[in-house]
């Protein structure tokens, strides 16, 4: 073992030498019992951050009361107060959280869902009381805000922050700690309909980050929990509240120049100029149930894709839905296959949606007119995108029956249709958990028709039938308590199979795969957290040819100064053009804040791996160095920097780097500027590849962009954007793209 690799095991080791001997001499915290009926205020509120309404005098208190993370519901370090009340249009919270050293309190002005380092207060709602569902509102001492829906039963993405909610907040340091008022209009929740007597899971909490990042709550959750919404307090009340209207509509309008060249020295193309009207329009008909639409929308982005290079890998990048259309209501689609990828809906004419909940039932439904097809070719070794030139037809439909808590079954199809070219997936899925168990399963089937084009892209390694069909279906079982976990998939997706609206880019493959690991606490020691884990598995091709045989052990720590340690070494058997290669790896990572406004984190990775393009094994170091840091109050840097090597045959084989490097400055809570640096640089041995490599590639690209937010739906954005690159054709960097934009939204509710 090198001697890096040595230290960094002997520190993560020497936590055990200690492990048995801390105990937790904290006393249980007095006897709180969360929840309770959510009385009627009397008088009038004012959103401002100052608990000195006469109103709240008559409100609900409740404290948050346990430390649930790093303690084990121990009593929490800080003093939380809250109230809470209601009137006919609109849920009620004032929060009064004591520090005691105020000066210690992290607090920025940032964007809309972008606080969550700092301390925080937040107020969490499963509406229809069912343990599936449910929305998280989260406010900083200085009222900035951050919403996300919270999806129980989605272990891969519990937490979604792309739903924006109109709310009101406001907070205020005081010489004691912070306040914070909180209004959430009833016509931006959904909840069971009738007008009647209100059953709701509430979790009240508090973000308290120093050496560790303490997680408060008002209410117990037991380490061997398996779902955080169940231990959530019980409050009733709220009779006839007053939805409203319950009707948005969102006027836009989208304005652009852009410029393209191809060579350096040649003159800027002619300039393509664009001016777009739009509609978005979301109405309500129930509490229970969203409709909306879309109008020739604008989709431009207002925030840049993370730069990614898709080097000495196969497969297709995946990026995420930054659309706000598609984002909202995105959780009602999910199923444990990724079958719905709406960025593959690439330029679409319109859209209309559907998403409601109603006794059990949760359902949604998707149309569009996309203005382009966009497919993920999948393949058994790789896959790439590719386009057909030509109009669209999407539907997208999603249904799910809970049965109770525990036990849920859904169904799922999508369908694409266009001139000469159809897809269309349906299938079933189920879901059951019970105390520490979980199983879950899904079954799919496809049926496809491809023109000769899109025949060709996958023929090679999936045949040359113009009309693919195949089935593809999963069953994952975990088990999980206190201290241990166990989890077994299995996973076969057929060489026929298709999903052209989602993103699965293996097909003709069979995988089976089984971990466990197990936990140590340690309550009262610097290192207070310990998990060593184990994952083996082995994939095959529909034919029985191996593809993948692989075996990883994970050692991981949580520490001081908030900080994570793991080591993590990886043997693999590989197939890979027409032989098996043997793999071999070590990855590092460290994450840690050395100081309260700046983080940083550490991945590295050193190993025998394989060079796809060359078919050789070569020695690979990686390293990625990320960061943020809090420089003022409202100014905030970010940095993701990627070094890649590869040396084998005497030389080194390629070497890449990738920067992403962006500011931005909170002017005030409504005003941000922001930019964005991005660049990456590739450079191979042309004399180590038998096939013709580019020797050298150069990316460059930068956007400035000003917003100014009324609110998630009433904005005002203008910015640039500026691209350049090289390569062996063109051996000058220059700059191929330019462009400036300026976006109007303005959200009215009649």
């Amino acid at each position: 073992m090198k001697p890096h690799a040595l230290i960094a095991a002997l520190l993560l080791c020497a936590p055990f030498a200690r492990a048995g001997t801390g105990t937790q001499a904290t006393a249980p915290p007095p006897a709180t019992v969360p929840g309770g009926r959510i009385p009627l205020l009397q008088g009038p509120i004012v959103i401002d951050g100052k608990l000195d309404d006469a109103a709240w005098q008559g409100a609900l208190v409740q404290e948050i009361a346990y430390d649930i993370q790093p303690g084990d519901n121990t009593p929490a370090p800080v003093k939380t107060r809250v109230r809470i009340g209601y009137d006919r249009d609109a849920l009620y919270f004032a929060f009064h959280a004591e520090d005691p050293d105020p000066a210690r309190i992290q607090a920025h002005l940032r964007d809309r869902d972008s606080a969550f380092n700092d301390d925080w207060v937040g107020v969490f709602l499963d509406t229809f009381n069912d343990h599936r569902r449910g929305y998280e509102l989260i406010v900083n001492p200085l009222g900035v805000q951050a919403d996300l829906i919270r999806d129980e039963s989605n272990p891969a993405n519990q937490e979604d922050p792309s739903w924006d909610g109109l709310w009101q907040s406001a907070g205020r340091l005081t010489a004691t700690g912070y306040d914070v008022e909180i209004r959430i209009p009833f016509s931006t929740l959904r909840f069971p309909r009738g007008g009647g007597l209100q059953h709701w899971g509430i979790s009240l909490f508090r973000n308290w980050p120093r050496d560790k990042r303490h997680q408060l709550a008002s209410h117990r959750v037991p380490r061997d929990s398996r779902c955080f919404q169940c231990e959530w307090g019980q409050y009733t009340g709220m009779e006839g509240v007053h939805q409203g209207r319950n009707l948005a509509l969102v006027p836009t309008l989208t304005a652009g120049l852009g410029q393209t060249r191809d060579a350096a020295g040649t003159p800027w193309g002619k300039t393509d100029s664009k001016v777009s009207p739009g509609l978005d329009v979301s109405w309500a008909p129930s509490p229970a149930m969203t409709l909306n639409a879309t109008l020739n929308p604008d989709f431009s982005q207002v925030e840049t894709d993370q730069l990614q290079v898709n080097f000495n890998d196969g497969f297709a990048l995946f990026y995420q839905e930054k659309r706000p259309f598609f984002l909202e209501g995105a959780d009602y689609f999910t199923t444990p296959l990724n079958v719905l990828y709406t960025r593959q809906i690439a330029d679409p004419d319109f859209g209309l949606r559907i998403t409601g909940r109603s006794d059990g039932s949760t359902y949604g439904a998707l149309l569009a007119r996309d203005a382009t097809t966009q497919l993920l070719v999948p393949g058994v070794l790789g896959s790439s995108f590719q386009s057909l030139d030509q109009k669209a037809d999407v539907a997208v439909g999603r249904y799910r029956y809970d049965f109770n808590q525990h036990a849920s079954v859904g169904v799922i199809g999508t369908f694409r249709r266009g001139e000469n070219y159809a897809n269309g997936v349906a299938g079933l899925d189920a879901r059951w958990q019970q105390g520490g168990h979980t199983l879950s399963a899904q079954l799919l089937h496809s049926d496809a028709r491809y023109p000769q084009a899109i025949v060709d892209a996958y023929a090679d390694e999936l045949g040359d039938n113009p009309h693919p069909s195949g089935n593809a279906w999963q069953v994952q079982y975990s088990y999980g308590n206190r201290h241990w976990g166990l989890s077994a998939l299995h996973v076969d997706i057929g060489p026929g199979f298709r999903a052209d609206l989602g993103f699965i880019g293996q097909v003709g493959y069979r995988r089976s795969a089984l971990s466990g690991n197990r936990v140590w606490y340690r309550d009262d020691a610097a290192f207070n957290r310990i998990s060593l884990a184990a994952t083996g598995g082995a994939s095959t091709r529909f034919d029985g040819q191996l593809l993948q045989r692989d075996f990883k052990l994970s050692l991981a720590v949580q520490g001081p100064m908030r900080s994570n340690f793991s080591l993590a070494p990886l043997v693999r058997t590989r197939f890979w053009n027409g032989a098996l290669y043997h793999e071999h790896d070590l990855s590092l990572f460290a994450g840690l804040w050395p100081l309260p406004n700046l983080r940083l984190g550490l991945t590295a990775n050193n190993g025998r791996v394989l060079d796809l393009v060359g078919s050789r094994l070569g020695q690979r170091l990686l390293l990625n160095l990320n960061g943020e840091a809090d420089v003022a109050r409202g100014i905030n840097l970010n940095w993701d920097l990627v070094h890649q090597r590869l040396r084998r045959d005497g030389g080194t084989a390629f070497t890449a780097n990738i920067a992403n490097l962006g500011g931005s400055w909170q002017l005030t809570p409504r005003q941000r500027l922001r930019l964005t640096l991005q660049g990456s640089n590739v450079e191979r041995n042309q004399a180590l590849y038998t096939e013709a490599v580019n020797q050298h590639a150069r990316d460059r690209a930068a956007q400035l962009v000003y917003s100014y937010k009324l609110n998630p739906r009433t904005a005002l954005y203008a910015g640039g954007a500026w691209g350049g690159f090289l390569d062996d054709d063109h051996p000058s960097l220059f700059g191929d793209t330019r462009s400036v934009f300026i976006k109007l939204s303005y959200g009215w509710q009649p």
